[in-house]
């Protein structure tokens, strides 16, 4: 394809070119975002090297019934409307690797970003939440 019937094409159809340049940069902005937040994006495999290496602390962000159906050994459930990384009982895990877990990965992003923003150095989030977690075939604890 030469510039020419490129141009040609995006003068036959400039709502489809309009549409192909946007999304274009909201993809590239959105991973240049990602890429300098200093949050990590981390799989199940190695949610389960930072809890058994460095002891990570594994936040779960479900609701409480979602919770108590199943959850990740150790995780600690806080609902979003109540996280708050100012509060007190998280302070002394500033200095230890805490790992965000969710249904699907897009509300843990958001506390991230508070936790980030409160000076929390080592924030990562579970890659695709719980569900990539079952997916792994990963085992979940029943109950509180």
């Amino acid at each position: 394809m030469t510039l020419a019937e490129l141009t040609a094409f995006a003068s036959r159809n400039p709502v489809l070119s309009l549409t192909f340049v946007g999304l274009t940069v909201a993809i590239i902005v959105n991973e240049v975002v990602r890429l300098t937040s200093g949050i990590r994006q981390i799989g199940p495999a190695e949610l389960t090297a930072l809890v058994n290496r460095d002891n990570a602390l594994v936040i779960d962000l479900r609701a409480p019934a979602d919770f108590a159906k199943g959850h990740i050994a150790g995780a600690r459930n806080v609902q979003m409307a109540q996280f708050d990384p100012e509060n007190k009982a998280l302070a002394p895990a500033k200095a230890l690797p805490i790992v965000l877990v969710c249904y699907v990965g897009q509300t843990a992003g958001l506390a991230a970003r508070r936790l980030r923003k409160a000076g929390f150095t080592h924030v990562s989030v579970l890659e695709g939440g719980i569900r990539a977690w079952q997916a792994a075939d990963l085992p979940l604890v029943k109950g509180r």
